[in-house]
């Protein structure tokens, strides 16, 4: 049995999928759940990112996009759609990468998930490099109190999760602030708008888990 389970992060260029182009072409960043592979070789997308027309404009003029659904909310859009071009993380899926987030910008993906092994590891960077091109940016043993992410017990998405993490690091819920909105979101690499939307929709999730669906 091998129980040594890795954490890893990729960054991956050159993949012609629709919200790599799309990113390429609008100056946003789009956080992706992993996509879902349909028997019909249709992909069923859903993603978010801060208010951008240009966004919604590029996704639906690219023909391999079908179904295009958006839903605003202050500062964030939420994408749902039907893609008909397969994205490399399908690949990595098959050869064992369990995908735990992604992230779309400037044309190209990170991508976090856990591989059992390091014989594992090296088959999904053969893969994607086959390709792709792709970039190990960190791989460290997944730790005990990681089986079960924060971000999933309390229902926060990875985005949400990692800019309160961010936030509460930098200080920017001590008395008095030790850093400004601007601070913590030119650290996520975020506009403003999005960091305070992303941390508007967290606090919400984790008071009604806290409360209750009453409050």
């Amino acid at each position: 049995m091998i129980d040594e389970c890795l954490v890893a992060e990729f960054r991956i260029e050159g993949d012609d999928c629709p919200l790599a182009r799309a990113t390429s072409e609008a100056a946003v960043t789009v956080d992706a759940a992993a996509p879902q592979l349909r028997t019909d070789g249709n992909v069923l997308l859903r993603f978010s990112a801060p208010l951008d027309e240009q966004l919604a404009t590029v996704l639906d003029r690219d023909e391999r996009i079908r179904y295009l659904h958006v839903t605003g909310g202050d500062d964030a859009s939420t994408y749902r759609c039907l893609s008909k071009h397969p994205c490399v993380v399908h690949e990595l899926v098959d050869e064992g990468f369990l995908v735990e987030s992604m992230q779309y910008s400037e044309g190209g993906a990170t991508m976090r998930g856990a591989v059992v092994g390091y014989d594992v590891l090296r088959g999904v960077m053969e893969k994607a490099g086959q390709t792709v091109g792709i970039t190990l940016q960190r791989v460290y043993p997944l730790r005990a109190d990681e089986d079960e992410p924060i971000g999933r017990a309390w229902d926060l998405t990875p985005a949400q999760e990692e800019s309160l993490r961010v936030a509460l690091e930098l200080g920017y819920f001590t008395i008095p602030r030790q850093r400004t909105a601007d601070e913590v979101a030119a650290e996520l690499g975020i506009s403003k708008s999005a960091f305070l939307e992303r941390l508007r929709r967290a606090q919400q999730s984790l008071l009604q888990t806290i409360f209750g669906e009453a409050i």
